[in-house]
């Protein structure tokens, strides 16, 4: 069974940086593809960043890209999230995302395996 466990969330003033992790454990193929996505309460998920299983291509949502990164721990089977120039609209409940897939996608119906989500404030 799938077992994904978001950690690094907290509080950060704006202009600051986080480093989110997810760990992955219980999947049976080598080459799983790993998201990054993130929720406001009343609305819908957002992909924020994904990371190929099969060759590490990565791709990010246009409200992240220059500001984050995503880059993957293949011995650790971790998946970091680097955020840096943090606005108070990051604020948001980060949840990693595991599925296999051909290409890299930021389409929540794709995925079938979540974590618990951690929550990232940016506030002064």
């Amino acid at each position: 069974q799938v077992r994904l466990v978001e950690t690094g969330g907290g509080l950060v003033q704006p202009g600051g940086s986080l480093t989110l992790s997810c760990a992955a454990s219980g999947f049976t193929s080598k080459s799983p593809t790993i998201a990054w996505f993130r929720q406001i309460p009343g609305k819908e998920r957002e992909g924020v960043a994904v990371i190929s299983g099969t060759d590490g291509s990565t791709y990010y949502g246009d409200s992240v890209k220059g500001r984050f990164t995503i880059s993957k721990d293949n011995a650790e089977n971790i998946v970091n999230l680097q955020m840096n120039d943090l606005k108070p609209d990051d604020t948001a409940v980060y949840y990693c995302a595991l599925d296999y897939m051909a290409y890299p996608s930021l389409l929540e119906p794709l995925y079938d395996n979540w974590g618990q989500g951690t929550q990232v404030t940016v506030s002064s």
